[in-house]
């Protein structure tokens, strides 16, 4: 009797062999999540909190911080928002970083040090991006003048009518102030206003 119910038993638990586990969503919550943590590294102030709390004194968590470093390949790249969580990221590797992270003061400097760095750095960046003059042309020795061609002689009138023509300006087509033009323009804007208060008082 007893076999019996062990075999039943053994039968309705599955058997043991390595499935591979497989996210519901392919990974995106994981991948999120991730990347919103590494993001934070970008954070002086957080690494210092992280340090406080002694999570750096946790294996796994080292472990996870070296796990991360996948971050810095390019195809992963390129969705980060604040690179200098990467810096960080590779700082954190170093125990002495690590430990000199849990100090206000350290933290003070990294984040003065970062503050600097944005504040000055597209004006540096600008001194070695920006196109310097180029150097003065050599002089090439005179070649000489090929032989010349005889010009048309062009008619004396078509020159100087195109010569001498000026331009048209735009204020010659405005309306000069004494001109019956102006003075009806000035009527017409008056009886124009006359109408409108008559509709309104009707």
């Amino acid at each position: 009797m007893a076999s019996g119910t062990e075999s039943d038993e053994t039968a309705d638990t599955p058997p043991l062999t390595n499935t591979i586990y497989k996210d519901p969503d392919d990974g995106r919550q994981r991948f999120l999540l991730e990347l919103e943590f590494v993001q934070c590294l970008a954070n002086p102030t957080y690494i210092h909190y992280l340090a406080q709390n002694r999570y750096f004194e946790d294996e796994a968590f080292i472990g996870y911080l070296k796990y991360l470093q996948y971050w810095q390949r390019p195809e992963y790249t390129k969705f980060i928002m604040y690179p200098h969580c990467l810096f960080f990221l590779e700082q954190l590797q170093n125990a002495n970083f690590r430990n000199a992270m849990a100090h206000p003061a350290n933290k003070e400097l990294a984040h003065r040090q970062q503050f600097y760095f944005w504040k000055n750095y597209r004006n540096n960046r600008l001194k070695h991006i920006l196109p310097r003059p180029l150097p003065e042309p050599v002089a090439a020795p005179p070649t000489p003048a090929p032989p010349q061609q005889p010009v048309p002689p062009v008619p004396a009138t078509t020159v100087s009518v195109t010569a001498n023509a000026p331009a048209p300006s735009p204020m010659q087509y405005a309306v000069p102030p004494g001109s019956a033009l102006a003075k009806n323009e000035a009527r017409n804007s008056g009886v124009d206003r006359r109408k409108r208060k008559s509709m309104v008082k009707n």
